[in-house]
Order: structure tokens, then sequence, then C-alpha cells
């Protein structure tokens, strides 16, 4: 069973080379993961009910692409101000003011679902839930090394993945099933509101110290000048690797996710409704998920590179013949493999971007690779639904896929420090 001792235990010792369970024996950590999963429950759950609700308003694929879009603004437009928040200041105070953003914007779509407000209180809400995901991300990831030993943080990462991956299959199943019963979204909306709350009250529950980073950058005169503000970007520059792997990341799911054509696929392509819906929205994560178990229980990848271009390749093709697919349970295979690809995408890409940034910087550096990350699944479902519109959605889904494979080919040719790099626990 995990101990119950405090974590601010950066030399708490672990005995067993690769203990599975290492991670989860830390305190602090299992409160800030039970916190920012059900907090992710709440999202999908939300994410379901406002694609539906969208559709089924406006039945426009331009409507669902423009979710993204609202999100994907405050969320890259703050990113660099949110990396250096989390640098100067307590971050666990700021992923706390963040969350109240969130739970506030939950309850704003409640009270609009309830009276049947309009499309656009709809889109101001969601760029406030943006708005709030653009300070969470920075300052969540600068916190988590904070709360474990760096000899096990891929560990961390891998339980944090697999976690973030069940509550994403969780999340779209449920709410798909809640708004098929409830024959409206006010309740998923409630839901998620609450789901912040719980964060909220994990938070707060974290030994009581200081979350500030360890060289501050209040302590420098020129903290708050644009050098200080970019130094995300130049950190990353310099650092190949990292830049590779954002990249990758960043064009190969900005062209290849289907995720916000799901429901014309549920509606007019495979014709399943909400609670089809609900269960292609959750088939990546039970890929992720599945993966994620597996190789928790086994040591760190010993080629991360070529096994992180590999992964990316096989999310293209297994996108490509989702696209395609006119069989169910075809469609939730491919969408599993997608989940299953993508998750050694993540805990590569999200292990390197730990190891090899110094603590002073991370935020900064986390805030860098959140706006790839945005970029890729916000501004990606933007693109999907502007050229589904145009050109239908299939052609949107099987051209995205084919690009993802030309990302990773590009990638591959352009950065052989990517393709050599070796074992994850090699710091």
């Amino acid at each position: 069973m995990p101990s119950d001792s405090p974590a601010t235990g950066l030399s708490e010792q672990i005995t067993t080379k690769h203990d599975a369970y290492a991670a989860l024996r830390v305190r602090d950590f299992r409160l800030l993961l039970a916190g920012h999963l059900v907090s992710v429950l709440g999202i999908q759950m939300q994410t379901v009910a406002v694609g539906w609700q969208l559709y089924e308003k406006t039945a426009s694929a331009m409507a669902l692409g423009m979710v993204g879009l609202v999100q994907v603004i405050p969320m890259i437009g703050l990113a660099l101000h949110a990396g250096q928040i989390a640098d100067r200041y307590d971050r666990r105070k700021v992923l706390m003011a963040a969350t109240t953003l969130a739970a506030f914007s939950s309850f704003g779509l409640t009270v609009v679902s309830a009276r049947s407000g309009s499309i656009s209180l709809i889109y101001a809400f969601l760029f406030l839930s943006g708005l709030a995901r653009s300070f969470q991300g920075p300052a969540r990831s600068a916190l988590l090394p904070q709360l474990v030993p760096l000899s096990i943080f891929a560990n961390a990462i891998r339980w944090a993945v697999s976690g973030f991956e069940l509550s994403s299959m969780i999340g779209p199943a449920l709410g798909g099933i809640l708004i098929a019963l409830m024959k409206g979204a006010t309740l998923v909306y409630l839901g998620a509101g609450f789901a912040s709350i719980f964060y909220f009250i994990m938070l707060a529950t974290l030994t009581r110290r200081s979350y500030v980073a360890e060289s501050s950058m209040r302590s420098s005169s020129n903290g708050s000048n644009l050098r200080t503000l970019v130094a995300g970007f130049a950190y990353a520059w310099q650092t190949r690797i990292l830049l590779a792997g954002m990249s990758l990341d960043m064009f190969a799911v900005l062209f290849g996710g289907a995720v916000a054509l799901l429901p014309v696929y549920a509606k007019d392509i495979l014709q399943v409704g909400p609670t089809g819906l609900g269960w292609m929205q959750a088939a990546p994560s039970l890929g992720a998920v599945t993966i994620a178990l597996i190789t928790t229980h086994l040591p760190p990848l010993k080629h991360a590179g070529r096994s992180l271009l590999l992964a990316v390749a096989g999310f293209g093709i297994a996108t490509i013949i989702f696209g395609l697919s006119r069989n169910f349970w075809l469609s939730l295979i491919m969408l599993f493999l997608t989940g299953a690809f993508d998750n050694i995408s993540v805990v590569v890409r999200q292990t390197l971007v730990t190891l090899l940034t110094p603590d002073e910087m991370r935020g900064r550096v986390s805030a860098v690779n959140g706006m790839f990350i945005s970029a890729s699944n916000e501004l990606g479902r933007f693109e999907s639904g502007a050229v589904a519109y145009f050109f239908g959605a299939v052609f949107s889904v099987v051209s995205g896929g084919i690009g993802t494979l030309i990302v990773v080919a590009c990638v591959a040719w352009l950065s052989p420090q990517l393709r050599r790099y070796g074992s994850l626990d090699q710091h």
C-alpha cells in the first residue's frame, strides 16, 4: 500500500529500480493525480456535451471547429505569460486560481444550457475555459517535479498519463450516456463544475510549503523583460531534441486529429447517436490506458526517439483507416489504436521536457510545450472542421492522416538526434 508520508521528500529513497508503483507511494503525487483526473473527467464530459449541443443546434462542422478556435486563442496568446507566472509565484496557488476560473466556466455553461441560451454565450464560456487551461498547464507541469524525486519522474509521468487517459475514456462515455438519458447537456456541465471544485480541494490538501521555483525569478531585477518572457522558446530552440519532439506532436496532431468531427461521424456517417459518440470519444483513451498500463510495468524505453517516430506514424495510419471506415467496430478499433500510439508520444515528450529543463525554467518551457499541444489539439479541431466544411468530413480525416505521415518523414530526416535518442532513464 502507498505510504502516507508527506512528499517534501525529494530525497525519499526508492530502492526498487523498476518499481511500477514508485510514484504512487508519494502522498502529494496521489493528491495531485486524483484532483487532476477528476477534473479531466469533467472536461471530457463537457467536451462531448458542447460538441453534441452545437451540432444539434447548427448541423455545422464549422461550429464544431470554432470550439477549438475559441479555446486555443487564450491558450496560445497567454502561454508565455502563464509560464512566466508559474516560474515567479507559488505554482500550487496559481493552479488553484486557474481551477477556480475553470469551475466558473462550467457553471456558466450550465446556466446557458438550462435557459437555452445563445451559441455566442457558449463560445464565451469556452473562451474562459481556455483561459483557465492556459494557466493550469504550465503550473501543473512545473509543480509535478516538486512532488516526486526526478529518479522516478518517468514513472510519475506514466501514471499521470494513464490516469488522464482513463478519465478521458470514462468521461466521454459517461457524458454521452447522460445526454441521452437527460435529453440535454445541463447536468453534464454541472458535473464538470463540481469536478473542478474537487481539484481545488485536492490542491489545498497538498503539504503546506512553498512551491516556488528553486531559483525564483523574483530574485532577478529583469524578471519581467521580454528576454525573460521568451526564455522558454530560446531554451527549446537550443535543445534541438525538445524542439523536434514538440514540432512532431504539433504538426502531426494538427493534421491527423479526427476528434472534432466525431459528432459528424456519429450522426451522419456511422449513425450511432449520442451513445455511440460517447464510445467513439472514449476509444482513444481506452487504447492509451491499455498501452500505458503495459509500459508502466516495463523498464524505460531503450530507443525512445525511434519509438516516438514509429508511434506517430502508426497514429497517422490508424487515422486514415478510421476516415475511410463505414463499420462502427472497425472505427472503434482504429480510434483505440490512435490513443495507444499517442500515449507513447506523450510519455516520451513530457519526460524529455522535464528531465532536460532546469527547475527555474520549467514553467516557461512547459508553457512552450503547452502552446505546441494547444496548437495541435485545439487549432487542429478548427482545421478539421474548416476542411470538412469545404470538402467533407471523410476528406478532412483522410488527408489529415496522410499529412501526419509526411510530418513524421520530415522530422525523422531533419532530426538525427531524435532518431538516435536512447533510454528515458539515461539522465
